[in-house]
């Protein structure tokens, strides 16, 4: 079976479980008819449900997007793009559910950044996507957001052309303009060239003060590295650091004059021969959140550790 020559991004809005799966179930099967690679990344409870429905049967592959989405900048590049990669001109569909009931509220702003970017990474694919949103359990916002991000929109098997969809670079952009402000009690320092030992010997003592693991101290460091050597080649040669801890996390933010031109930076795989392009990709990987502002007066970029949760 020949390979459709478009990309759809829907939005499936669902009130309850029967709407859900109206939604989800014949279009997954749909895809298996069609001879398709099909994956599905659901949060549980509803991973397990649909499963039930649908079987083990097919080519359809199964992940907890509870486990592989808590960073939404890590999707694209580890689960979409390599899942695509594997059909090369054959078809594929894929049901994921990135913003969900439950999701910390810190990393909401990510999520609707990563479906506006899916716009750009996959326009000219043979894929069709689908985002389930809960009505009943999700602010109106968030709905209102879905609108912006997918051109077209489900309620059950029936489909319209979003009233809302808006330029996917500027959704990428605005998504992440209002970050919450830093505390008062954090601990600044600037950095400039020849400064990155010293930007890894700040960072260490803040994360060691904050009880962050070793392990997790040399995951921050690559990635506090990686992205202050693109301030110092890219920017100016000039940024500004800051650390605090927040919702449980170590965050590290890292502010320069730099604009950043190319918005699925970090989110794609660089070539072998490729001399540049992977420390926000680094960064993603390692981190457990990555809040990225591409700002006309400069990128901002947040880089958050989740701390060990303390007994009483």
């Amino acid at each position: 079976m020949g390979a459709r020559s478009t990309f759809i991004h829907e939005a499936l809005l669902y009130g309850d479980v029967s709407e859900f799966l109206a939604g989800t179930v014949e279009f997954v099967r749909a895809g298996m008819r069609a001879g398709e690679a099909v994956l599905v990344a659901l949060p549980e409870p509803r991973l397990g449900l649909l499963r039930e429905q649908v079987g083990d049967e097919g080519d359809v592959r199964y992940l907890d997007m509870g486990q592989i989405g808590g960073n939404p900048g890590r999707i694209i590049p580890t689960v979409l793009h390599p899942f695509l990669a594997e059909q090369e001109t054959r078809g594929a569909r894929v049901l994921g559910e990135p913003i969900w009931p439950g999701r910390p509220a810190s990393e909401y702003s990510a999520a609707v950044q990563h479906e506006a970017l899916i716009n750009l990474a996959f326009a000219g694919h043979h894929v069709t996507i689908r985002c389930p949103y809960d009505t009943t359990q999700l602010a109106k916002l968030v709905k209102n957001d879905a609108e912006r991000t997918h051109p077209v929109m489900f309620h059950g098997k029936s489909g319209r052309p979003s009233t809302a969809y808006d330029d996917p670079a500027r959704v990428a952009v605005t998504a992440t303009a209002n970050l919450p402000p830093a505390p008062a009690n954090l601990v600044e320092r600037d950095f400039g060239v020849g400064e990155l030992g010293a930007v890894r010997r700040f960072v260490r003592e803040q994360a060691k003060n904050a009880g962050l693991p070793q392990t997790r101290i040399d995951d921050l460091l690559i990635a506090v590295n990686e992205i202050a050597g693109n301030t110092l080649a890219y920017a100016g040669g000039f940024g500004i650091l800051r650390t605090w801890q927040a919702d449980g996390s170590l965050v590290c933010e890292i502010r320069d004059h730099g604009t950043m031109t190319d918005l699925l930076a970090g989110r794609q795989i660089p070539g072998a021969d490729a001399l540049g392009g992977r420390g926000l990709l680094m960064a993603n990987q390692l981190s457990d959140l990555v809040q990225l502002h591409p700002g006309p007066a400069g990128t901002t970029v947040r880089l958050h550790f989740h701390l060990p949760t303390k007994r009483s």
